[in-house]
């Protein structure tokens, strides 16, 4: 039977780390890699027998995660993150998939069905929602961005196989988790932007806000899943303003200087 190692990035997600790890207790190697918690992920994760390496420093998500790949060892490597587990059914279908295409140069993506608040969300743009995730080692990597990276075959030939049953996906317990992860996100993607010399104006943030809810909301069939969709719709319009917002900011303040 083929080896699996599984690579999770943390930081500060000790509740989640513990959950995460046993869902993959199947995997051959599980690889941590921290990024300076002050809580007891990393204690936890070595519990369950996890490899764990701490950084020092944070490059951004996908360097981050191409540094665990490189910790990784076997034959496949399934890249998770910490707030995501996976289920006995899922589990079976991996094994069985990566012993049918072994010979073959293959790489899998994985729906994923994300719970907020408590309720799972089934439109909203947020299902159906394919990530590559596991592919043989060796085969693939992340791209360099800070944030909203994506995992790419990099050698020639690799086949994108989906699979079938859901990576469950628990992001936002509360409102709170989400707004601190989109203050996150939105400073880096606009620090990202910005230093690739785009522009943005209070006009564009403006109706990007705009576009992101009807698309949600009435194009993705947000108002499917009740008042659940509408409050993640509504938070993803804020999200869209909120990045371009921070990239006018920014433009804003360069414009400032180059003035004076």
């Amino acid at each position: 039977m083929k080896t699996l190692c599984v690579t999770i990035i943390t930081r500060n997600e000790s509740g989640n780390i513990g959950e995460c790890l046993d869902s993959v207790s199947f995997a051959n190697q599980c690889v941590v890699l921290d990024s300076g918690s002050t809580d007891d992920t990393v204690e936890l994760a070595r519990a369950r027998g996890a490899q764990v390496t701490v950084s020092s420093d944070w490059p951004g998500f996908g360097p981050q995660k191409n540094r665990a790949l490189d910790l990784a060892r076997g034959d496949w490597v399934l890249c998770l993150d910490a707030d995501e587990r996976v289920t006995p059914q899922l589990r079976a279908e991996i094994h069985a998939q990566i012993e049918r295409y072994d010979a073959q140069p293959v790489a899998f993506e994985i729906p994923r069905l994300t719970q907020f608040c408590g309720v799972w969300i089934r439109h909203c743009g947020w299902t159906p929602d394919h990530v590559l995730r596991l592919f043989r080692l060796g085969q693939a990597r992340f791209s360099d961005d800070l944030v909203h990276e994506s995992l790419r075959p990099c050698v020639q030939g690799v086949r994108v196989v989906r699979l079938k049953n859901p990576l469950l996906h628990y992001s936002y317990p509360t409102p709170e988790h989400y707004w601190r992860k989109l203050e996150r996100y939105s400073r880096d993607w606009a620090r990202q932007r910005h230093a690739r010399g785009q522009r943005a104006s209070i006009g564009r943030a403006a109706l990007s806000g705009l576009v992101a809810f009807v698309r949600s909301y009435v194009l993705r069939l947000g108002f499917l899943d009740g008042s659940m969709g509408f409050a993640v719709c509504t938070m993803q319009a804020q999200a869209a303003f909120g990045k371009y917002f921070e990239l006018y900011v920014l433009s804003r303040h360069g414009s400032t200087q180059s003035s004076s």
